[in-house]
C-alpha cells in the first residue's frame, strides 16, 4: 500500500534525528508534505536534504519548542502557507538524568517545558485549526518512563506522565470535532540520543535489551511505522489511546531468571 497520507500537511517537532527523522522520511514516502522542526539548523537541513533526495516533500523551521511564542508562530505560519493542518507530531524531548536529591528546579522546569508545556501549546494551536476543519490527528510521543518508574529519571518520567494524561483529556474534548489525539510510547530505541545519555551506549543498550521480552532495542523506523498508521485514515476510530512500542517492556512483570 502506498499514499497512505497522500497530500496531508503534517507538522513534526524534533525532526532532525532519531524517531523524528525516521518518521519524516516514512510520512513523505507515503505522500505527506512534512514540516520538520528542531533547534539546530545543520542537522535539520541534513535531514531535509536526505528526504528531498529520496523524492519527499519537506520544509524546515528552526526554533525551540520551549519558547511558546515561537511554537505558536510556527504553526500559524504553516497554516497560512498551506491553508490547513492535517497532523501534528509532538516528538521533541528533553531528558535530564539524576537522582531527585541532585536535581535542580531548573532541570525539572526544562524537562516540563519541552515534554509537557510545549505539547500543550502545540496541541492547543493545532486544535484551533483542526476543529474548524472537522478533521485531524495529533500524536504525542511519550515514553515507557511515563508509565513505569525508573531511578534517576524523575523529571523526564513525570513530564512524560503529564503528557500522557493531558493527551487523554485532549482526546475527550476533540472527539466531538472528529479530531483524534493519541500517544505513542517508545521503549528503548536505538537513536543518537541514547549515546548522549549513556557514555558506554553500546554496552548499556545490550544490558537493557537483555531485560526486554523481545531481547532487543527498537529501530526508529519501527516507531515511525506506528506513527504513520496513527496519522493515516486507517486509524480513524482510534483516539485517547496510549500505544507502547517497546518490545513488550511496559507489559512485563520482571523477575530474575529461575535458577
Amino acid at each position: 500500500m502506498t499514499g497512505r497520507v497522500e497530500g496531508k500537511i503534517i507538522f513534526l517537532t524534533g525532526g532532525s534525528e532519531g524517531i523524528g527523522r525516521a518518521t519524516a522520511k516514512r510520512l513523505t514516502e507515503e505522500g505527506a508534505h512534512v514540516v520538520i522542526t528542531a533547534r539546530r539548523a545543520g542537522p535539520l537541513e541534513e535531514t531535509a536534504s536526505w528526504i528531498r533526495a529520496a523524492g519527499g516533500r519537506v520544509e524546515t523551521m528552526v526554533f525551540d519548542v520551549a519558547d511558546p511564542d515561537a511554537y505558536i508562530k510556527a504553526i500559524a505560519e504553516t497554516v497560512a502557507r498551506h491553508g490547513r493542518l492535517d497532523g501534528l507530531v509532538n516528538n521533541a524531548m528533553s531528558s535530564y538524568r539524576n537522582s531527585i536529591l541532585d536535581t535542580t528546579l531548573e532541570a525539572w522546569r526544562r524537562d516540563f517545558a519541552v515534554n509537557a508545556e510545549a505539547v500543550f501549546i502545540g496541541t492547543r494551536e493545532a486544535l484551533r485549526v483542526m476543529y474548524g476543519q472537522k478533521s485531524g490527528s495529533i500524536i504525542n510521543i511519550a515514553s515507557s518512563c511515563g508509565i513505569r518508574a525508573m531511578e534517576n529519571m524523575a523529571t523526564y518520567s513525570a513530564s512524560k506522565a503529564a503528557l500522557i494524561h493531558f493527551s487523554s483529556v485532549a482526546a475527550m474534548e476533540a472527539a466531538k470535532h472528529n479530531v483524534r489525539v493519541n500517544v505513542v510510547s517508545p521503549g528503548q530505541v536505538l537513536t543518537e540520543s541514547l549515546g548522549l545519555i549513556h557514555k558506554n551506549a553500546e554496552e548499556r543498550a545490550r544490558q537493557v535489551a537483555a531485560t526486554i521480552p523481545m531481547l532487543r532495542g527498537g529501530q526508529p523506523v519501527e516507531l515511525a511505522n506506528v506513527i504513520l498508521f496513527m496519522l493515516s485514515d486507517e486509524s480513524t476510530y482510534m483516539t485517547g489511546t496510549v500505544i507502547p512500542v517497546d518490545g513488550g517492556k511496559t507489559a512485563q512483570l520482571y523477575t530474575p531468571p529461575a535458577p
